[in-house]
C-alpha cells in the first residue's frame, strides 16, 4: 500500500450547458459526464491514475451507484475498504464561465464501524476531514507510526482543529480561511502553530500561498491557462492533492516545491477536460502543461 485515502464518496455527474431553466423551462445540455466525486476520493482516483497503489476507506452504499463506484475503483486498481450507508451520494456539477455551482445529497449516516487497518504499511494518508472518527484515528496512528498524514482542507468540518493537530501537510481553501475568520497569511501562521510541517492555501487562478518548515510564506503562481480551453474546474483542487501525494511517493527527499509545482500542472489538465475521471491526467499530460503553458505574473502590491 501506498496511499490510504479517508474521505466521503459521491457519484458526480457534470452537465455543460450555456443556460439553467427555471420553473417550468427545459434545457439541453451540451455535454455531460458521469464520474466518481468526492474531495479525497478524487485525489486517491488522481494517484492512483499515476501509478501507486491506492487503498481507500469511504462511503458505499448497495445501490446502483454504489456497484458503478466499485467498479470505477476496480478499474483504477484502487482497493476499497467501505463503510456501509444507506444511499450512495450524488453530486450534480454545472461548470459555468470558470467557475461551477454544486448541488449534492450526501449520506453520513454510517451504519457501522470503520474498518482498522494497518497504516504502518502505508508512505501516506491523505484526508479530506469527512469521516472525523476514522480521519483522526488513522491520523494518530500515523503520527506514531511515521507516516506522511496529508489534509485536504477544504472546508469546516467536525473536529477539524483536533485533526490538525497530527497533519504534517495542510493544504486548505479561501473557504476555510473565512470559515474561520482569518487572512491567508494567518491561517499559515494557525497551521504552523499547530504543528504542520507544511501548510498552504490554494486561491484559485492567483496561485498557491505556502510555507515549508521555519520558512516564510512563499508565493506559487498559477499556470496560464487560456480561458477558451477552460471546460471544467471541478475536481481540480482534488487533482491537486493527488498529484503532490504521488510526487512525494516518487520522491520524498525532494522540496515541497517540486511537488507542488507538479501538482500545479496536474491541476492545469483538469480544468480542460469535463469531468473528474477524463481530467485525470497522466505523467505526459502534467509533462505537457509544464512545457504548455507559463506562470501567471506576480500580483503587484
Amino acid at each position: 500500500m501506498d496511499a490510504l485515502i479517508v474521505g466521503h464518496a459521491y457519484i458526480d455527474v457534470t452537465m455543460l450547458a450555456d443556460e439553467m431553466p427555471a420553473g417550468d423551462e427545459k434545457a439541453v445540455a451540451r455535454d455531460y459526464a458521469v464520474s466518481f466525486g468526492g474531495n479525497a476520493v478524487t485525489a486517491g482516483f488522481a494517484c492512483a491514475k499515476l501509478g501507486h497503489d491506492v487503498h481507500m476507506l469511504t462511503t458505499q452504499a448497495r445501490d446502483w451507484l454504489g456497484h458503478m463506484f466499485a467498479e470505477m475503483a476496480d478499474a483504477y486498481n484502487v482497493r476499497l475498504h467501505p463503510r456501509k450507508v444507506s444511499r450512495s451520494s450524488l453530486s450534480f456539477v454545472l461548470p459555468n464561465d470558470g467557475k461551477r455551482a454544486i448541488l449534492r445529497a450526501r449520506d453520513d449516516h454510517y451504519l457501522q464501524p470503520f474498518i482498522r487497518l494497518d497504516i504502518a504499511q502505508a508512505r501516506v494518508l491523505h484526508l479530506d476531514g469527512h469521516m472525523a472518527d476514522a480521519a483522526i484515528y488513522y491520523a494518530r496512528a500515523a503520527r506514531e507510526k511515521g507516516v506522511l498524514v496529508s489534509l485536504d482542507g477544504g472546508a469546516l468540518r467536525p473536529r477539524i482543529e483536533e485533526l490538525i493537530d497530527f497533519v504534517d501537510v495542510a493544504v486548505v481553501s479561501k473557504q476555510l480561511c473565512k470559515q474561520m475568520s482569518f487572512s491567508e497569511t494567518e491561517m499559515l501562521a494557525w497551521l504552523k502553530s499547530k504543528g504542520c510541517r507544511v501548510g498552504a492555501v490554494t486561491i484559485g487562478e492567483k496561485g498557491t500561498l505556502w510555507y515549508e518548515g521555519d520558512g516564510a510564506p512563499q508565493h506559487l503562481p498559477a499556470l496560464l491557462v487560456p480561458p477558451e480551453k477552460v471546460v471544467d474546474t471541478s475536481g481540480a483542487g482534488d487533482v491537486f492533492h493527488g498529484a503532490y501525494c504521488a510526487s512525494f511517493l516518487e520522491r520524498p527527499d525532494a522540496s515541497w516545491r517540486d511537488h507542488f509545482e507538479f501538482a500545479r500542472a496536474a491541476s492545469a489538465h483538469k480544468v480542460q477536460r469535463l469531468g473528474n475521471e477524463a481530467g485525470l491526467p497522466s505523467r505526459e499530460d502534467i509533462a505537457r502543461a509544464l512545457a504548455q503553458f507559463q506562470e501567471a505574473p506576480e500580483p503587484v502590491d
